[in-house]
């Protein structure tokens, strides 16, 4: 599966909203398995979308045919769009799939892990981060991906933030040391997502 993750900064909401809506019609398109987001918890101006598709082969096929006519609905709403590709390493708790509808919260996180650590953090992700979330109560589902030049993402499925933040305040430091992420990361971004219902396809 392929994972696509957009990030923009939204000049004017209305539009990008009523444009957002407009990606419904991925629907019919093949290989596509699901889309959602919503507003940046720390900039409400700031957007995240997150697509899944089966292979890169149907996501190529959609970018070279339709892709262009339903991105129009939004030109000019939003600037500093960064995309970027991540192939699905595996699942955080189990059964993932791209539905939305059961979480409120998204959390999601982009690793720049050095190249000798990668090894390492991938078995950390493995045996001590995804046991820990997956054993949270509130966190629904997620998934582990990985992008060229040692690239990780972390997206988790929250059921709220009162969940999410329970998680957070008990067991990150904790877990960072077992799991030696120091050692292993180069640059840790993040953020944190309100979901938008209607935004989901």
């Amino acid at each position: 599966m392929l994972v696509k993750w957009i990030r923009c900064t939204v000049v004017d909401r209305r539009g990008f909203e009523r444009g957002q809506r407009k990606w419904a019609g991925l629907l019919g398109e093949p290989g596509f398995r699901g889309q959602g987001g919503g507003w940046s918890r720390g900039r409400p101006d700031v957007a995240h979308v997150f697509a899944f598709w089966e292979s890169r082969a149907f996501y190529d096929s959609f970018m070279a045919r339709s892709h262009d006519r339903l991105a129009s609905a939004q030109a000019g709403t939003f600037k500093d769009a960064q995309v970027r590709l991540f192939d699905y390493r595996f699942d955080v708790k189990t059964g993932f799939e791209p539905r939305f509808t059961d979480a409120d919260l998204l959390r999601v996180a982009l690793c720049r892990i050095h190249e000798e650590r990668a090894e390492h953090f991938v078995l950390m992700q493995e045996k001590v981060w995804n046991p820990a979330m997956a054993g949270s109560p509130g966190m629904v589902r997620g998934l582990f991906g990985e992008a060229p030049g040692n690239e990780f993402m972390v997206l988790s499925m929250w059921r709220s933030a009162a969940e999410h933040g329970k998680y957070r305040t008990e067991r990150v430091e904790r877990l960072a040391l077992r799991a030696q992420t120091e050692a292993d990361v180069a640059a840790l971004t993040g953020d944190v997502v309100d979901m938008e219902p209607s935004w989901t396809v």
